[in-house]
C-alpha cells in the first residue's frame, strides 16, 4: 500500500514539474530563474543532519555519478530562443518524455532498493541524485542564457 502511494504521489509531483515547466516556456527568462532553484533545494541537505538519513562513501558516489549521468539529458533538451528582444526557453517535446522516464526510472529504482536499503538512506540517495542531476543541468542553461544574453547586447 505505501509503495502504491508513493508512487502516486510521485506520478502527481511529476506531473506538477511537466506542468510547471511548460507554463514557464512562455514567459521570458532571467538569470534568477535559472540559478535560484537549486539553492532552495539546498536546503532538503539539512535531513542529513538526521542520522537515519546519512549515507555512507559508496551510496554518495553512487547517487551523485547516476545524478550526473541524467543530468546530460535535461542539458540536452534544454536550450533558449530569442522573441522580442526576450530570451526564452526553447520548447522541447523530448522534455516531457524524459522528466517521465527518469520518473519511471526512480520509481522502479526505490522499488528494487527498498530491500536491500533502509528507507532514510534511500531517500538520502534520491535527494542527493536529484541535487547532483539539477546543479549540472542549472550551471549550463545559466552559461546558455549568459552566452545569448551576451550575443544580444553585442547585436544592440
Amino acid at each position: 500500500m505505501y509503495l502504491l502511494f508513493s508512487f502516486v504521489i510521485a506520478a502527481l509531483m511529476g506531473l506538477a514539474v511537466i506542468v510547471v515547466r511548460m507554463k514557464a516556456q512562455n514567459y521570458p527568462t532571467n538569470t534568477k530563474k535559472i540559478v535560484l532553484p537549486p539553492f532552495f533545494m539546498a536546503t532538503g541537505a539539512l535531513m542529513y543532519v538526521v542520522p537515519y538519513f546519512r549515507l555512507n562513501g559508496g551510496e554518495i558516489i553512487e547517487a551523485v555519478l547516476v545524478g550526473l549521468f541524467f543530468s546530460l539529458f535535461l542539458i540536452f533538451t534544454s536550450n533558449f530562443e530569442i522573441k522580442d528582444s526576450k530570451i526564452y526557453m526553447k520548447r522541447s517535446k523530448l522534455f516531457p518524455v524524459i522528466l517521465i522516464t527518469l520518473l519511471i526510472i526512480r520509481s522502479v529504482g526505490k522499488f528494487f532498493l527498498s530491500d536491500s536499503i533502509d528507507p532514510g538512506q534511500l531517500a538520502g540517495m534520491f535527494f542527493l541524485l536529484a541535487f547532483s542531476m539539477i546543479v549540472p543541468w542549472r550551471i549550463a542553461m545559466y552559461l546558455k542564457y549568459k552566452k545569448l544574453k551576451d550575443q544580444m547586447s553585442i547585436v544592440n
